[in-house]
């Protein structure tokens, strides 16, 4: 049996971790600038959007999150319309507000149906289009939505994303 190396003074580890860290960095990859590899990732979203009315046209407003936003959180997003900084940017709603709960139901074949509760009314033309657009955006999917809004035993609208302002 032979005797352990003797291990190293302690003098030459600096200059040996830097030697090796030398090697290691240089290892033949080729520096290289920015590469360009096409369309960024689809299915997460780094901002919610909630449609609001500026000066009488819908206007998609962009909040800035952590995390997806799910279809319900979207809808009731909305419905608190914009907040101070968008309202003093000159954002309003035609949404009213919310008397329940509403309920969400999303299809997989891009089909989104969004029941509000009783006593909620009537929405205007601009309203509807406000609820549609964000549903449509928060649905984490480019392919057209077709979102059926209705009041059980009310009245029922449909409309898809193809008419949202982006």
């Amino acid at each position: 049996m032979s005797p352990a190396p003797a291990p190293a003074p302690r003098s030459l580890r600096p200059a040996l971790l830097c030697t090796t860290a030398l090697l290691l960095a240089s290892c033949g990859i080729p520096e290289s600038g920015v590469v360009e590899t096409g369309e960024p990732a689809t299915g997460i979203r780094p901002a919610q959007v909630s449609y609001f009315v500026s000066e009488g046209t819908l206007v998609p407003v962009r909040r800035r999150g952590f995390a997806p936003v799910d279809i319900e959180t979207a809808v009731a997003t909305v419905f608190q319309g914009p907040d101070a900084r968008e309202r003093r940017s000159g954002m309003t709603t035609q949404l009213p507000p919310l008397t329940g709960a509403p309920s969400v139901r999303a299809e997989g074949d891009g089909e989104v149906t969004v029941a509000l509760p009783q006593g909620i009314g009537t929405l205007t033309e601009t309203a509807v289009a406000q609820l549609i657009c964000t549903v449509a955006y928060a649905r984490f999917d480019s392919a057209p939505t077709t979102v059926t809004v209705t009041v059980p035993g009310a009245w029922q609208t449909e409309g898809s994303s193809d008419s949202c302002p982006s």
